[in-house]
């Protein structure tokens, strides 16, 4: 059974920094594209960032460049998002993801349960 659990998320003041990471397990993750998206209330879904399979290629949404560093560890089947100089706009449940690649979600085929973030002005 493939199992995605995000963790790190908390609350923190504007121009802080958190670590979320994602365990997989049930899937070899060095044959997926990795994913985080996230969710602020009252809004649809979005893309944040995404690492290649060899994790030698990283793409960002505008909204994060500069601020924001997708990584992985093939071995231990995680990925990390390091953020900082979060803005309150950041605020939302991230979700990490595993599948083809891209910016749009249907081409990610398994998704954890989310963890919140919380930046307060």
């Amino acid at each position: 059974q493939v199992q995605l659990a995000e963790s790190g998320g908390g609350l923190v003041q504007a121009g802080g920094s958190l670590r979320l990471s994602c365990a997989a397990s049930g899937l070899t993750t060095s044959s997926f594209v990795m994913a985080w998206f996230r969710r602020a209330p009252g809004k649809e879904r979005e893309f944040v960032a995404r690492i290649s399979e060899s994790g030698l290629f990283t793409y960002y949404a505008d909204s994060v460049k500069g601020r924001f560093t997708i990584s992985r560890d093939n071995p231990r089947s995680t990925v990390n998002l390091q953020m900082n100089s979060l803005k309150p706009e950041d605020t939302a449940v991230y979700y990490c993801a595993a599948g083809r690649g891209g910016d749009s979600q249907a081409p990610y085929n398994y998704w954890g349960q989310g963890t919140q973030v919380t930046v307060s002005s």
